[in-house]
């Protein structure tokens, strides 16, 4: 059933999950989420699969309508969302009533945002994945970005979501300045050792040419030993590819299966996602790691994923209230909130009864409440 109804797709809103394998060797991209930890973490947080499908949103969001009540979560770049015009915490679940509306309204950090939906993006997958790859019109929701008039699918009729926790003062901040470590690349030894040297020590610009195939950047030129031109060869995530006019292109998501340029380094996977989070302007600069920091600093983040994977649950359930309006008892069933406190206080609870929907100040007794 449909959940979401799309009033605006934003600049450029795509459904995403953690790629499409196994398709490379005919040259179908791989694709997915740019920013994979933020996707993963989302999913965790409302009771999904870390690899399900969700909404990858970039610079502007969209504007959205719940269609059915359900539970969300928004993860990645905050993009300064609101909910019925409330203010939205980022990097937990909250849960969304039928006929609200969720918009975004600037770019505070990072410039792609995830929002998942509790039981999954529910688009038909395409070769394995769920994912947008917009160039071939593969996945997604008819292999485009969302636009007006749109109508995304995930369960419905849910009476109860088991959400998740994210650690506190783990947050990621992104901000302007991106320090990327880096291995060495298929054809380092293509370089002169000036070359090396000036692709270390140099700082680097994010152009607006930049986009999910790759980040291209713009700084001091790196010099080849003999031309920039190669037999074409695969391409990993995050590898950094340096054309004729010794400017590099750090690869990305949809980029291609194989590539025909000289390739310097591979920027680690931990740090990937700063990457995907970075706006055109945005200063790059890249350090040598070895392969053993680069397995830590994957490891740290796995660590993460795996904390908010066993950390403590966030339960968001219906409620039967008895509720007392001119002295005549009615039983009405909440909307999906966060658990209630076993104390009796005064509470405003949305309810639904006969059909109607009525916002009430009610006594809740913790000990009867179900």
């Amino acid at each position: 059933m449909h959940v979401i109804e799309v009033l605006d797709g934003g600049m450029f809103t795509t459904v995403q999950d953690l790629g499409r394998y196994g398709y490379q060797r005919y040259g179908v991209p791989v694709s997915g989420a740019m920013d994979t930890f933020a996707l993963r973490a989302a999913n965790l947080l409302v009771g999904n699969q870390e690899g399900d499908a969700g909404l990858e949103m970039t610079l502007a969001g969209p504007h959205l309508r719940f269609l059915d009540e359900t539970v969300v979560a928004i993860t990645g770049a905050d993009l300064m969302p609101t909910l019925d015009g409330n203010p939205v915490p980022t990097w937990q679940p909250v849960a969304a009533q039928k006929g609200a509306e969720l918009q975004f309204h600037g770019l505070k950090d990072g410039v792609r945002a995830y929002l998942a939906i509790a039981g999954c993006v529910d688009v038909p997958p395409t070769l394995g994945s769920r994912s947008t790859y917009t160039r071939a019109n593969i996945g997604g929701l008819e292999g485009r970005a969302l636009a007006h008039g749109d109508r995304i699918a995930a369960s419905t009729g849910i009476d109860r979501v088991e959400g998740r926790r994210f650690p506190q003062g783990a947050v990621p901040r992104y901000g302007h300045t991106l320090r990327l470590r880096v291995t060495p690349g298929q054809q380092y030894d293509a370089f002169t050792e000036q070359g090396i040297e000036t692709f270390l020590s140099s700082s680097y610009t994010v152009t607006p040419r930049s986009d999910r195939i790759g980040y291209r950047l713009e700084g001091p030129s790196i010099e080849h030993k003999a031309g920039a031109d190669i037999v074409s060869d695969g391409i990993p995530f995050g590898a950094v590819q340096v054309t004729g006019d010794g400017m590099p292109i750090v690869l990305l998501a949809d980029r291609g299966a194989t590539g025909g340029y000289t390739k310097i380094a591979t920027v680690i996977s931990a740090d990937i996602m700063r990457l995907a989070q970075a706006a055109p302007g945005d200063v790059v600069t890249f350090h040598r790691a070895t392969l053993q920091e680069g397995h830590e600093a994957l490891l740290e983040q796995e660590s993460l994923i795996q904390e908010i994977r066993n950390g403590p649950s966030v339960v968001f359930a219906r409620r039967r209230l008895s509720i007392r309006v001119n002295d005549r008892e009615y039983i009405a069933e909440t909307g999906l909130s966060a658990a209630m406190e076993t104390t009796a206080e005064a509470r405003t609870v949305r309810a639904s009864l006969h059909d109607e929907t009525y916002t009430f100040t009610v006594e809740v007794d913790g000990n009867s409440s179900s």
